[in-house]
């Protein structure tokens, strides 16, 4: 009994100790500024976004969410893609309060999984920027180049299965693999 409050105690702890407080987007394929403006009002249409910021230059959105947000990362996705432009790169700011990680390992920040690759271990507090490395998120040669960092098969299938069970991740959760 004791442990099943250990262990709901801890997976509430590494639930409520992160939020995702903006997203910098970098689209693929604009042309101009007509393109901008499709995918910055595809962007206003999902509910958690408060406020999209476009910069026309270097063909980038940054993203802010209303407040306690669950912001879904393949949602912002598709809305570049259904405006018929791709992510050529994502960042997430995420703010951190004493949130330990080590590499290859899997934890929940606010409903979302992150698999860190690529890094040493370390606490993280305050505002920290991930990068999405899954496919589609950046390009087929530095998803090649990440793969190195990890041997779990989640990499390759951005969803939780056997390998990640370990980590209190049940099978079939979506798993966004991210860089600091």
């Amino acid at each position: 009994m004791k442990n099943i409050f250990l262990a709901i105690a801890i997976f509430f702890s590494i639930n409520t100790n992160a939020q995702v407080t903006k997203v910098n987007l970098q689209a693929g394929g604009l042309t101009c500024s007509m393109c901008s403006n499709a995918i910055n009002k595809a962007l206003k249409s999902l509910d958690y976004v408060d406020k999209v910021n476009a910069n026309i230059k270097n063909s980038s959105f940054d993203i802010l969410f209303k407040p306690n947000a669950k912001v879904n990362f393949d949602d912002i996705k598709k809305k570049v893609e259904d405006a018929g432009f791709s992510v050529a790169k994502l960042t997430a700011t995420v703010h951190f309060n004493n949130q330990s990680i080590a590499p290859d390992e899997h934890i929940i920040v606010n409903g979302l999984t992150f698999h860190f690759l690529n890094l040493k271990s370390q606490e993280l507090n305050g505002d920290k920027v991930l990068q999405v490395v899954d496919k589609g998120y950046v390009s087929p040669k530095a998803f090649k180049k990440n793969e190195l960092y990890t041997s779990m098969e989640c990499y390759k299938t951005g969803v939780a299965g056997s390998c990640c069970s370990k980590g209190g991740v049940a099978s079939g959760t979506r798993i966004y693999h991210v860089t600091i």
